[in-house]
């Protein structure tokens, strides 16, 4: 969330330099000499920031959205963002205390509902997905330590316990399963990684039977160390999970039985989740930046990387320290179907932005 007004951003602003821009970092408009310090009209600077290269540049929406009932800040931003067809965003919340868990706006940035009550809040992995013409959500319950899936309005259509079955969990001194991510593939299965837990994976069918467990904790390919987000991966014509093993910084392909593939996409700033438009997926990395791999999982494009390394996965960072375009700890991403982009920030305060596309022609190109 844009948590400044305008009249303190710029204040910010013309209290400081700017940083000079690397290839891929954050960059302030283009007829600004980037070598200099701000202008006097710093105000032009933070308003649209632009960030990424080749054909994935972005601009950030500033003061995306409205504070939800009157509050001066959104609350804890621990969780993850989803887009449906009509293009409203929903993502979900830890704080504050009293709710509601997923808070649901407009694309232009306005409040429209909470979406369930306090007894959600710390859903910390969300997907969406369409059944017979219905859209539904799927939440990783961190708080509760379950699976939930949910209508667009907030009815509760299943929950999914621990999985007692896999027999990960029957060692009292062992490590409690705090489930981090869900996906659903065609079929509809379920997958949900047990990221902050065992580090393991759990697949049920779309009846909430349970199957199998696959994964597990360590750094050889085929293991974890912090298997924190999940997608369904289906740019090569076969689907396939796509996991973020976050602390071994890299990302990780299954088929939909649980058997390692490949380690797609490695030395990543701690990758927390994921999301699909076209060819490209956009990775949400906790130490400070986006980063979008193209079709051959190569890193093409960084946004909104932020220069100081102090801010990086911090989740204390004050509204007041925010800039503009330039991100802390990026938690949850998701494309819109025009291709922009919504980031949460893991932020006590709450913060998540609108990246908008920059298109190009094939001549610009």
């Amino acid at each position: 969330m844009k948590l400044l007004s305008m009249k303190s951003l710029a204040a910010a602003a013309l209290s400081a330099a700017v940083l000079v821009p690397l290839a891929g970092r954050a960059l302030a408009h283009e007829s600004l000499d980037h070598l200099k310090p701000a202008p006097a009209d710093a105000l032009s600077v933070t308003e649209a920031v632009k960030s990424g290269s080749g054909a994935n540049v972005y601009e950030s929406v500033p003061m995306w959205c409205q504070m939800p009932d009157a509050r001066k800040t959104v609350g804890a931003t621990h969780g993850g963002i989803v887009v449906d067809k009509k293009g409203n965003i929903y993502f979900s919340m830890d704080g504050p205390a009293d709710g509601p868990g997923i808070l649901v706006y407009s694309p232009d940035g306005k409040f429209l509902r909470g979406m369930v009550g306090k007894e959600f809040l710390g859903c910390h992995g969300l997907c969406i997905n369409e059944e017979n013409g219905e859209e539904f959500i799927y939440a990783a319950h961190l708080k509760g330590k379950q699976g939930v899936k949910f209508k667009l309005d907030g009815t509760v259509v299943w929950k999914l316990p621990i999985p007692k079955e896999s027999g990960k969990y029957d060692d009292p001194k062992g490590k409690a399963y705090s489930p981090t991510g869900i996906a659903v593939a065609p079929n509809g299965d379920v997958y949900i990684v047990d990221g902050y837990g065992a580090q393991w994976v759990h697949q049920w069918d779309k009846n909430q039977k349970y199957i199998r467990t696959f994964g597990g904790p360590g750094k050889e390919p085929g293991k974890f160390n912090t298997c924190h987000g999940i997608g369904l991966d289906t740019r090569s014509g076969k689907p396939l999970l796509l996991i973020c093993d976050r602390a071994n910084d890299r990302l990780q392909h299954f088929d939909l039985d649980g058997k390692f593939v490949a380690v797609i996409t490695e030395g990543l700033r701690k990758p927390c989740s994921v999301s699909f438009h076209g060819k490209r997926v956009a990775i949400a990395e906790l130490q400070g930046r986006v980063a979008i791999i193209d079709e051959t999982n190569k890193v093409v494009s960084a946004l909104g990387d932020n220069p100081d390394k102090a801010q990086w996965a911090k989740f204390g960072v004050k509204p007041e320290e925010m800039k503009e375009g330039i991100f802390t700890a990026p938690h949850g991403v998701s494309f819109d179907a025009e291709g922009n982009l919504y980031v949460m920030d893991w932020n006590q305060s709450g913060r998540v932005s609108k990246l908008n596309w920059i298109k190009q022609t094939a001549a610009a190109r």
